[in-house]
């Protein structure tokens, strides 16, 4: 299948800061309109074979964006950034749901959150717009939580090579560590002191982040988690719920058995080669 050209546009947050988004349009009229928020260090180009599979399959405009200071929004070296995981979550996301929701008054409005993506809906003024949330592979995440196998990698990323390079640098170096894209210095600084407490990001409500109104989010909430994911394990995914509970969860866990696969991981789901778990992403079993 091959990606329609979709139409470029900015998106300017609440602080005045551009995002650079893509909108994908389906060949006829949209009957709803998708946010696709992105990953920690995963850039809106990973997402377009998806997003052009959700005009086809849901007839729905579809807007894939990239978080300040990364990807195609990048201005300046990562040295000079002061985003950080709260400002991608609960401004960037902010922004680009409301981006959407201007653009497209009349339609429902659905969210669909890849890990980071997946978490700060109760914290954006648009919450009540939006009619369906669909997470994959975001949950709560706390350090010992991981896979015993995991643990070397875990150890490395938060005590050992990632605070080592990021205090050296002035950056996390994520493509020399096998992470796919560099990453501000305080992106990795506030995903390491999350990560480190039970909660995760619940011990900056009211300090970096605001105090979310989770009663705000009714609508319905589909919490997908994959099986073979060390970084974002099930049991962590079901977790999230916590920050929805207002509305209808359900959890659902997807095999790559049930796709033909060797192996999804934390972050190839969304890739062309695990198309066939796409449909499943809104099946509720």
């Amino acid at each position: 299948m091959a990606a329609p050209s979709p139409d470029s546009l900015d998106i300017i947050t609440s602080d005045g800061v551009r995002l650079a988004a893509r909108l994908f349009l389906p060949a006829d009229q949209p009957l709803r309109a998708i946010v696709l928020h992105p990953a920690v260090g995963v850039a809106q180009d990973y997402y377009a074979r998806f997003a052009a599979w959700l005009t086809e399959a849901h007839q729905a405009a579809v807007l894939t964006y990239d978080y300040r200071d990364f990807g195609a929004s990048a201005s300046a070296h990562l040295k000079a950034s002061n985003a950080s995981m709260a400002l991608w979550g609960a401004v960037d996301q902010d922004a680009a749901l409301t981006t959407l929701c201007a653009r497209f008054p009349g339609l429902p409005v659905w969210v669909i959150g890849h890990s980071h993506g997946g978490m700060y809906v109760p914290f954006h003024a648009e919450a009540e717009r939006v009619e369906r949330i669909v997470t994959v592979a975001s949950g709560l995440p706390y350090w010992t939580r991981h896979p015993l196998g995991y643990m070397p990698q875990v150890l490395a990323f938060w005590w050992l090579i990632g605070p080592a390079a990021t205090a050296v640098l002035g950056y996390l170096p994520g493509k020399a560590m096998g992470l796919g894209a560099d990453l501000p210095k305080d992106v990795y600084w506030q995903w390491r002191r999350w990560c480190l407490s039970p909660g995760y990001y619940r011990r900056d409500w009211g300090k970096a982040l605001p105090v979310p109104d989770l009663g705000r989010v009714t609508c319905d909430v589909t919490l997908v988690s994959l099986a073979d994911d060390q970084m974002m394990p099930p049991r962590q995914v079901r977790e999230l719920a916590t920050s929805y509970p207002a509305a209808r969860v359900v959890h659902r866990t997807i095999t790559p058995a049930e796709i033909g696969a060797k192996a999804i991981g934390h972050l190839r789901l969304f890739s062309e080669r695990n198309q066939k778990a796409w449909p499943l992403l809104f099946s509720a079993t």
